[in-house]
């Protein structure tokens, strides 16, 4: 399925680096950056049953992420709070839900720099 991202957010995209990979960094590390996923053709597919982490009925709405500065640290603080875990700290995220139980993607850059690494 083709996709593509939107990063929406306020930015000089001048002083971004030009390599790809640390030009991913940097916008995963942009302060308010919202990513926008949109999936290719899924409007018109009465198939397509909805993409949907974190909702009990697809409405289209995936989740939302937020990056900090140390995930591990992040999430035990979570952990001491009662936050309930989608998916545990590893391979560069976690996913916690919200009260109303929407996911909630938690990552850092450096797990950002390990998964684009790991594409590149």
């Amino acid at each position: 399925m083709k996709m593509t991202l939107y990063m929406m957010g306020y930015e000089d995209v001048s002083s971004a680096p030009s390599d790809p990979v640390e030009k991913t960094i940097w916008t995963f590390g942009r302060p308010a950056t919202m990513e926008l996923t949109h999936f290719w053709g899924t409007e018109n597919d009465p198939e397509f049953k909805g993409y949907h982490d974190g909702n009990s009925e697809p409405t289209g709405f995936g989740h939302i992420g937020i990056t900090v500065d140390d995930m591990y640290k992040a999430c035990e603080r979570f952990e001491r709070l009662g936050v309930e875990f989608v998916k545990k700290p590893g391979d560069g995220y976690a996913f916690i839900k919200d009260p109303d139980g929407y996911w909630i993607e938690i990552f850092d850059l450096n797990g950002i720099r390990a998964i684009v690494n790991n594409l590149a």
